[in-house]
């Protein structure tokens, strides 16, 4: 059967013949290509099951490194910002000001628990 008489006769989507000078040939969806092609080579079949297996591998560690990555700039980032508060901000505040700060942090603090 051929792929026109195949899609006028059970009016599907997922293929698209054409013929002519012009034409482009026979579109088909990736996975209706690839389950014929499974069909008509085994070896195939085998072929893409594993291709995919190690694609899926290779996403999933680059997923945990770029975790590993983001967890890593946010403890820098953590530790740049507090040095920079402790080291520009705090010196200039007055004693009233700290112990206002402290007071506001202590009533966050009590009302969290």
């Amino acid at each position: 059967m051929t792929p026109k008489r195949w899609k006028d006769k059970f009016n599907v989507t997922g293929i698209g013949p054409s013929a002519g000078k012009y034409s482009v040939g026979t579109f088909a969806h990736p996975d209706i290509a690839f389950e014929f092609d499974s069909w008509l080579s085994p070896e195939f079949k085998l072929y893409l099951i594993k291709e995919f297996e190690r694609l899926k591998k290779n996403k999933t560690y680059q997923q945990k490194l770029e975790w590993h990555v983001n967890r890593v700039l946010s403890k820098v980032n953590y530790v740049v910002h507090t040095d920079a508060v402790k080291n520009y901000i705090v010196p200039t505040l007055t004693e009233e000001q700290k112990e206002e700060t402290k007071s506001k942090e202590l009533e966050k603090f009590l009302s969290v628990r």
